[in-house]
């Protein structure tokens, strides 16, 4: 369920890092510079960012700073090789939740990220709500009422994407990204196919909420009567 953006130029460390996270049950994104990562981070909903401060075209810190100025703040761990006491202060300042200089273990790393996970979360992380329905996501789980339906991995993210943002709508490159990660493309019809199983099963629930389309926007949840 969990997924975080790491934004890493080295590919070597990257990769170490990828399968250390994997290994704990942490899926992650991998970008090498911050134009490619901006390109995301601004659309796509993680559960933590892994940064590192010496990337291609510029500060690591940058990013942060941008991603803070429109509003995202998703718990950030700033990586670095400046142990400066200066270099921790401005991190600390501009938004960074967690420091850490590198070298660093692997296993080290990966209990940060998950005490950032958990930080981030609350209480209210074991389920989400929105209209009449309700989603755990570590079960998998949709449930309407007194019924409720086990739902496939990418499916759930997709709805736990759409559940967060309230009514709002969620780009359609955001929801593959949720559903499939930004380095696997899905078939063409991926998406479509799986919000149309995700349309069936609200109906199946008897949920009063839809799935509704806006070109060039993206998809949102929506009451029926409003929808139609």
């Amino acid at each position: 369920m969990y997924r975080i953006a790491l934004v890493e130029d080295h590919a070597r460390l990257a990769e170490l890092i990828r399968r250390a996270l994997a290994v704990a049950g942490i899926r992650a994104d991998v970008f090498p510079t911050i134009e490619a990562a901006w390109a995301t981070l601004r659309e796509t909903e993680y559960s933590a960012l892994v940064i590192d401060r010496g990337l291609p075209d510029g500060d690591g810190l940058l990013l942060l700073k941008r991603l803070r100025a429109i509003g995202i703040g998703t718990p950030c761990l700033m990586l670095t090789s400046r142990d400066a006491l200066r270099d921790r202060f401005d991190g600390l300042n501009s938004g960074v939740d967690d420091y850490v200089t590198k070298p660093i273990p692997m296993g080290e790393l990966v209990a940060r990220v998950r005490a950032l996970m958990r930080r981030s979360a609350g209480p209210g992380a074991l389920q989400l709500e929105f209209g009449d329905i309700r989603l755990y996501p570590a079960e998998g789980r949709l449930v309407c009422k007194d019924d409720s339906v086990n739902l496939p991995t990418a499916e759930l993210q997709i709805m736990w994407c759409l559940v967060r943002q309230a009514g709002r709508f969620v780009h359609r490159s955001a929801l593959q990204a949720a559903a499939w990660g930004v380095s696997n493309a899905p078939a063409p019809n991926a998406l479509d196919l799986a919000l149309g199983r995700l349309r069936i099963e609200l109906l199946t629930l008897g949920s009063g909420l839809q799935i509704v389309d806006i070109t060039d926007q993206g998809h949102a949840l929506r009451d029926d009567q409003l929808a139609s």
